[in-house]
C-alpha cells in the first residue's frame, strides 16, 4: 500500500520532468502501482480510513509523483457518499475544451504540495481527453466541473507542471472576476 511519504514532495525537480509516453503492452509494475493509486486515492476519501492510515485526501495522482516519468493518471471521483468511480488514463490527450473558465474557490490542493496555498488556477469548465487503458485499448472521457479540474490538474503534472505555476506570484487572485468559482 501506498504512503503519503511515497509521493513526491513540490521540492523534487523529478516533478518538474515532462513525462514520456507509455510503449505498451504495458509493464505489469505500472499495473500494479496504478491498483496501488486507486487504493490509496479511495480509502483517502474515506475519513475513517484516511486516519487509520494516515493519509492526506486526494482524488487524483499522476505517476511523476511517484518519481515514475511515464503518461499516466488515475482519479478517483466519490460521486455519492461512499461509491466512487475510479478513472485511468495512459497517454492522455485533451481533443476539446470549453470556453467557459472556472476555478475551485477553496483553491486546488495536491499531495505533492505540503502546505496551504492560495490563489485562482483557471481551468476550463468542462474538457474531452483521450488517450488508452492499461491493456491499450482507446478510452475517451468527457468531464466537467470537479472531475475535469482533476483531469486537468493531473494532465498538467505530466509536463512538468504544479497547479502552484500557475498561480500569479504576486496577485494570487488575478483575473477572478472572469472565471467562475466552484
Amino acid at each position: 500500500m501506498l504512503k503519503d511519504k511515497d509521493i513526491l514532495d513540490e521540492k523534487n525537480k523529478i516533478l518538474h520532468t515532462k513525462s514520456k509516453d507509455v510503449i505498451f503492452p504495458m509493464d505489469e509494475k505500472d499495473k500494479k502501482i496504478i491498483d496501488e493509486m486507486i487504493e490509496h486515492l479511495t480509502l483517502s476519501q474515506i475519513p475513517e480510513e484516511s486516519e487509520k492510515y494516515n493519509l492526506r485526501p486526494g482524488m487524483g495522482m499522476a505517476a511523476i509523483q511517484l518519481g515514475i516519468a511515464k503518461r499516466y493518471f488515475v482519479v478517483v471521483y466519490e460521486y455519492e457518499e461512499g461509491k466512487f468511480e475510479n478513472y485511468v488514463i495512459v497517454n492522455p490527450k485533451i481533443v476539446s475544451s470549453s470556453s467557459e473558465m472556472i476555478y475551485v474557490e477553496e483553491g486546488e490542493g495536491c499531495l505533492s504540495v505540503n502546505r496551504p496555498v492560495e490563489g485562482i488556477v483557471p481551468r476550463h469548465a468542462r474538457i474531452t481527453m483521450e488517450g488508452y487503458n492499461t491493456d491499450g485499448e482507446p478510452v475517451k472521457f468527457r468531464v466537467r466541473e470537479e472531475l475535469a479540474v482533476a483531469f486537468q490538474h493531473e494532465y498538467d503534472h505530466l509536463d512538468g507542471i504544479l497547479f502552484t505555476d500557475k498561480i500569479d506570484k504576486n496577485n494570487p487572485f488575478k483575473g477572478k472576476e472572469k472565471y467562475r468559482a466552484i
